[in-house]
């Protein structure tokens, strides 16, 4: 797991840190033509907050890629939206199938007031109905 220090409190001698899990650089998708890849060969499925498209690939791990338009809102909501379904995809990471391509797309109703709670069950319910998430692990 990739760890990245955001400080909390700059300025001055003190500077205290947090820590936040990110998904790792070889689990994700970069690359405009990855992107078009999954989007153009992939198979969607939707939920009332998120679209996933999801493709096979030959890695034997996943990538993941997080789209948001601006209909969600400015920079400040998009990047909160974004960070949203990069930390459910970060929880429910070990509990998929691997080998996919997974691009996941905010849809409009995302804005500020959407809770990390209901993006995980967003996420969590899409990846389900497209069959990653393998049941034994979803009981624990």
């Amino acid at each position: 797991m990739t760890y990245s220090r955001s400080p909390l409190v700059s300025g001055g001698l003190f500077a205290a840190y947090i820590t936040l899990p990110l998904v790792a650089k070889d689990l994700r998708l970069r690359s405009p033509v990855d992107f078009e890849q999954v989007r153009a060969n992939g198979k969607s499925w939707t939920s009332d907050l998120v679209v996933a498209v999801v493709r096979p690939n030959e890695l034997g791990h996943n990538r993941y890629g997080f789209a948001v338009g601006r209909r969600v809102g400015k920079a400040v909501a998009r990047n909160r939206a974004k960070r949203l379904m990069r930390e459910s995809a970060r929880k429910l990471h070990p509990q998929l199938s691997q080998g996919h391509d997974v691009i996941f797309i905010a849809r409009n109703r995302v804005g500020e007031a959407t809770t990390q709670a209901a993006i995980d069950a967003a996420v969590e319910g899409v990846l389900t109905r497209a069959g990653l998430v393998s049941r034994a692990d979803t009981t624990q």
